[in-house]
């Protein structure tokens, strides 16, 4: 044996751990034998460690576990396999291991396994669940890619990534030619990225006869898919446990009332297990948790400690799995409530949930196309969401489920399944990237629910009047770099138009800000007054775009000048800002900067304050958002939509609100019809500017309105010389031409 040969490989690795007998002293050939007796892993030729025997014994037990064989040989046999399981049999974290040892058995000579999810967070766990069971690096032999991060090298085997992550992948590579095989999760969940997906792939399955693709799915759609796919391969995995169900018909008019009696019911019988709440919006796991957190105070001690956690929507959380330690102790100790509103199926669970109650109703963002906004309604859940929710419980010996509903509720008002996305969003961005994919030749989609025909032409209008789009209805140079940007269409434009205003620094720090999370933090009850005095300092009396700029030149100011990552988040919670949303922001704010440089447009110095740099960042924004103005109509903040007859107010936390100063026209970032109907981060802008700016041909498609009126008064008092060039990009682009463009490949 020659010398190398008696070192384990690589045994100097900061992950590995070694058996006793590699690390005692009793000689040097009983620690040759020992290396020789251990199994190595193949995905890195490191011996396997204690762990990953633990973990394999975890695996087994799995109910996908059994269905292992068959799927190997149909994976060999078949181009696609759909693969039918609950929401906790295993087949988000198996199915692409197996993959990965099939990629592994041809050596990799058609590429590496890619999985794709819905939710960010569940990428995550997901990729380091699955990097500990298989016994390797995170970021090395298993990673995940993110919007804004990748945690990926060229010699990454199994990639967990978001769907529209994957689909910003065929853009430079329409045929995935890094993949030997694709794996769609959650395709329940319906999203617009997974339906894109599956229709292109369809496409790219014929191109390429070696690629494999897996589509994993709860049992609701399986025939749904069989139908769009044809005869393929179905694996069934079955994972049925006893869950008590008690439907609660009365309870869903006093549905609070209901859900605290039922807590502390629970918590006062002693049972053991954490309790899951599914409540219908963000406002009522506000609401629930304040009332929670009031009257736990007060419950015996010796019940132990009663836990609240808000799982907000648009956080889309993942409730970790404890370890061990943390599991007994919960037992012993706490008891959490999780209040979650999202649909379930995106939530990694723990196995200590053993109650379930669940109200029955979701509030829905339904996009309405004729308005150009989103409406907030209130909805029953389908019933496939509601068996999912059920299936947290699948893994507990003796789990409950509340329903604060009557079964004749749920087989008469739920639907079967949860409506496509594709069906109630806004899909200026997937067309956009529909004629971005069209340049390789993959134009065509079979959507397995096809978008509504309103829709289309709304986003195709969208696209025209952002100057997205030819004459013949294919992409400008305008549109392909907008393509390049991960953000919505209208906020691409306002970035490309900076680089003319010269304020692309600023732009910027606006998209980062307002793509990630809201930076003030929820308020715990009886902050308010601290909270609205710290974010007073903030506050910009140009506009909410600028006071994100000075949050976000605040934090950056603060993180320069700070000793430590401590400091920085003791001064966002001093302050009451989120520090995790900043540094999210400071995470686009640099990616958004790469694809500036990298496609080498122009970028200026910040001057931020001065009066010129305030009117560009102005010019910047209405270039992309002329489509969303508001005007107040009379003069006490109710502001009427340009393009519709809805009214509404500036948000609470608006500078204006807080100045009790209300501009008379804003651009604003988003608004929702609801129960309070605000427009959130608006900025004063003034008539004449909009009308420099915004295209004619949009301006003469607006409904007639006292403020359409108004801003013909402006155009005629303008120069001669601007109304004429009006009128020549108005016959460049009138609305018949308009009209006959929308068409979808």
């Amino acid at each position: 044996m020659e010398e190398e040969e008696l070192e384990c490989p690589n045994s100097s690795s900061e992950k590995r751990y070694f058996p006793e007998s590699l690390d005692s002293s009793e000689g040097d050939e009983e620690g040759i034998l020992a290396c020789e007796d251990l199994e190595l892993n193949p995905f890195d030729g490191l011996p396997y460690s204690s762990r990953y025997y633990k973990l394999l014994k975890e695996r087994e037990d799995l109910p996908i576990w059994k269905e292992k064989y068959s799927f190997m040989e149909n994976l060999l046999q078949s181009q696609i396999v759909i693969v039918s399981g609950d929401a906790k049999c295993g087949k988000s974290s198996q199915v692409p291991q197996w993959c990965a040892e099939y990629c592994l058995s041809i050596h990799y000579q058609h590429g590496g396994v890619v999985c794709t999810q819905v939710h960010k967070q569940t990428v995550v766990q997901l990729a380091l669940r699955v990097a500990d069971e298989m016994d390797v690096n995170i970021g090395h032999e298993v990673g995940y890619m993110i919007p804004f991060e990748n945690c990926c090298t060229s010699e990454t085997i199994l990639r967990y990534c978001t769907d529209d992550m994957l689909q910003r992948e065929m853009m430079s590579s329409p045929f995935l030619g890094s993949y030997g095989v694709i794996i769609l999760d959650d395709i329940h969940e319906r999203s617009i990225a997974t339906d894109v997906l599956l229709g292109l792939l369809k496409d790219v399955l014929l191109a390429r006869p070696e690629l494999k693709l897996i589509i994993n799915s709860s049992p609701h759609l399986i025939s749904k898919l069989s139908s769009y796919y044809g005869n393929v391969p179905l694996i069934e995995v079955k994972n049925k446990h006893p869950v008590e169900v008690v439907y609660l018909s009365g309870a869903q008019k006093e549905s609070f009332e209901s859900i605290l009696r039922l807590i502390f019911e629970i918590h006062h019988s002693g049972e053991k297990g954490d309790i899951v709440v599914f409540l219908a919006c963000e406002q009522d796991i506000e609401k629930a948790y304040e009332i929670i957190c009031q009257e736990g105070s007060n419950l015996n001690p010796d019940l132990g400690e009663l836990v609240v956690v808000p799982l907000y929507p648009k956080e889309k959380c993942a409730l970790f799995k404890p370890n061990d330690e943390t599991e007994k102790r919960c037992q012993v100790y706490q008891r959490r409530v999780v209040l979650t509103a999202t649909s379930g199926e995106s939530l990694i669970w723990s196995n200590t949930v053993k109650f379930v109650i669940d109200v029955g109703v979701e509030r829905r963002k339904v996009y309405n196309p004729r308005i150009r906004a989103n409406s907030l309604v209130m909805q029953p859940i389908s019933q496939s969401q509601a068996e999912i929710r059920k299936q947290i419980l699948g893994s507990s010996s003796s789990g409950k489920l509340f329903c604060l509903y009557s079964e004749e509720f749920a087989s008469e008002d739920m639907r079967p399944l949860k409506p496509a996305e594709m069906q109630e969003a806004n899909l200026t961005s997937m067309v956009l990237f529909m004629k971005r994919i069209d340049i390789a030749g993959l134009g065509h989609c079979d959507f397995m629910n096809r978008p509504a025909p309103e829709s289309l032409m709304q986003a195709l209008e969208d696209l025209d009047y952002l100057a997205a789009l030819d004459n013949d209805g294919n992409l400008s140079e305008f549109g392909i770099i907008m393509s390049e940007f991960p953000l919505d269409p209208q906020l691409s434009k306002s970035i490309l138009a900076s680089c003319e205003f010269d304020c692309v620094d600023e732009m910027l720090t606006i998209a980062a800000m307002v793509t990630a999370p809201h930076c003030f933090s929820h308020l715990p009850p009886g902050t308010e007054a601290a909270a609205s005095s710290c974010w007073k300092t903030f506050l910009h009396p140009e506009g909410d775009h600028f006071t994100l700029i000075n949050v976000y030149r605040a934090y950056q100011d603060m993180a320069l000048n700070s000793t430590s990552e401590h400091s920085v988040e003791k001064w966002c919670h001093d302050n009451f800002l989120n520090c995790s949303a900043l540094r999210m922001a400071d995470v686009i704010r640099a990616e958004l900067l790469e694809i500036i440089k990298r496609i080498e447009l122009p970028y200026t110095e910040p001057a931020f304050g001065s009066k010129e740099n305030t009117l560009n960042i102005r010019k910047a924004l209405l270039s992309g958002y002329f489509m969303q103005i508001a005007r107040d109509v009379d003069g006490s903040g109710n502001y009427l939509m340009l393009t519709h007859k809805q009214v509404a107010q500036l948000h609470p936390l608006s500078c204006y609100s807080v100045a009790k100063k209300m501009p008379e026209w804003v651009l604003f970032h988003k608004f929702s019809i609801s129960d309070n109907n605000y427009i959130r981060i608006a900025s004063e802008i003034s008539p004449e500017l909009f009308m420099q700016l915004a295209p004619q041909y949009y301006f003469s498609n607006l409904p007639p309105s006292e403020s359409k009126d108004i801003l013909q008064q402006v155009m005629d008092h303008l120069s001669p010389i601007s109304t004429m060039k009006k009128e020549q990009k108005m016959c460049e682009k009138c609305p018949e031409t308009t009209e006959q463009r929308c068409t979808v490949q």
